[in-house]
């Protein structure tokens, strides 16, 4: 079995170190690799845009006092082009919150920002992942390793949401104003955060809810105060402009893993493919409340609960990408101490494949792309027209097999049967008088029937 055959990368301390070793060693040569292609230093100059290019540009437009431009796709078009010098174009629409982060980037070389940035949230990461997991930190490295190399190579935020949402996992029973604190610091990526904001109303979490809202609003106001309220219609403004950018499919759709870029891509309508969106979002949280019930129940534990809400976390929007996949390193390792009681080799072989076949599909197809067309290919063009959303059909069955080890989780013929073997007699073998006894019973039933 695939499972069983993963499994085994942690069947001794060796065997987990030496796989520790090798996924670490590789990150840490690509991080080094795209240090030189982030500041243009290489012999070749790249000229296609990444993800972190465009947090350089948005710092540098803060640092001139513009940021309102890199909300209106008119003009940050055109920064993108002097930048790279290709024709790509990435849409801006994070929250000014995330603007306040990148502003630093400007007063540095743009390598070694993104050397900064990459490094610090990836090992705050592992570290995060490492304290959850424990002896599982070999196994979950190596089904996420896709999706680890994918952010490195992008330059993206998927660490840091991914620790923000372990941290929140940590703290969430004891310390509650770390893990609100944490919670409210996703407003980075707020669409990320609502599985997890579910599990704590379903949880009653009340402590941490008014910690991350605190959070949430007294950032709101730093953001005013710098950058002015009209940043705040800027930013709504180019959340308007990115829907119709997304229906209309200017974004690398084969990218992302959600049910609306599956569907969309597979050539439904994009109305079609947004009410299905909806009803896999609904479907996700149904998740994450059936988990906690279960965990009332006690039949699951808190952290397998909270487990599903950190995988159903890149379930719920229309808008999540392959990067964004290191939460669900954050849900497997919640979940790996129990999954052997709830999941089958077979299910959970399909867990581990659908997981790797996330982060491993779109990595792959951006380079035979680039192959075949070129570094400076617009994905979000005509180039990408019949390579499918296979990451966002990953998902979906990925959720449609968390929702049945839930479901199978709540049937209560295992109880009863559990519940009637404990009132039966406990089993003992006899001992030897009683045998001798029975011996000697049978032969004087023998000699009276003769």
């Amino acid at each position: 079995m695939f499972a069983e055959t993963l499994e085994a990368v942690q069947s001794s301390p060796s065997k987990r170190t030496i796989y520790v070793r090798f996924v670490l060693a590789t990150l840490a040569v690509m991080v080094l690799f795209k240090t030189f292609r982030f500041g243009r230093w290489s012999a070749w100059q790249v000229r296609e845009l990444s993800d972190f290019d465009a947090f350089y540009i948005v710092a540098q437009q803060i640092c001139y006092g513009q940021l309102d431009l890199v909300y209106r796709f008119e003009t940050l078009v055109k920064l993108q082009q002097a930048f790279a010098g290709s024709t790509s174009f990435m849409p801006w629409t994070y929250p000014p919150q995330f603007d306040l982060l990148v502003a630093p980037f400007a007063l540095l070389p743009a390598g070694i920002a993104y050397l900064l940035f990459i490094t610090a949230t990836l090992v705050a990461y592992l570290l995060t992942l490492r304290a959850i997991a424990g002896q599982n930190f070999a196994l979950v490295l190596v089904v996420l390793f896709p999706a680890l190399a994918i952010t490195v190579g992008c330059g993206q935020n998927g660490f840091l949401t991914g620790t923000l949402i372990g941290i929140v996992c940590l703290n969430v029973e004891r310390r509650q104003i770390i893990a609100g604190l944490a919670l409210g610091a996703m407003v980075i990526k707020p669409h990320l955060a609502i599985a997890a904001g579910v599990y704590m109303l379903a949880t009653r979490r009340w402590g941490a809810l008014a910690t991350a809202a605190a959070v949430v609003l007294a950032s709101s106001l730093v953001c005013t105060l710098v950058f002015g309220w009209q940043i705040w219609t800027a930013w709504l403004g180019a959340i308007r402009e990115s829907a119709i950018f997304l229906e209309r499919g200017f974004y690398p759709l084969f990218r992302m893993v959600s049910t609306y870029a599956a569907l969309g891509r597979a050539g439904l309508p994009s109305s079609v493919a947004f009410w299905m969106q909806a009803a896999a979002a609904s479907l996700a949280l149904f998740a994450v409340v059936l988990a906690v019930w279960l965990g009332t129940a006690r039949r699951a534990s808190p952290n397998f609960a909270f487990g599903v809400a950190a995988m159903v976390s890149v379930m719920i929007s229309p808008y999540a990408y392959d990067y964004d996949l290191p939460i669900i390193g954050i849900g497997l390792a919640l979940m790996l101490p129990d999954l052997a009681q709830v999941a089958n080799a077979r299910e959970r072989s399909f867990l581990y494949g659908l997981i790797l076949l996330a982060g491993a599909y779109g990595m792959l197809q951006s380079a035979r792309l680039a192959a075949q067309f070129g570094n400076e290919a617009d994905l979000t063009g005509m180039d990408d027209k019949f390579v499918p959303s296979i990451g966002g059909f990953a998902m979906m069955v990925l959720l449609a097999l968390l929702l049945r080890l839930l479901w199978r989780a709540t049937q209560p013929a295992p109880i009863v049967q559990q519940a009637a073997d404990s009132l039966r007699p406990p089993h003992r073998q006899p001992d030897a008088a009683e045998c001798e006894r029975y011996v000697l019973s049978r032969r004087a039933e023998s000699v009276g029937s003769a």
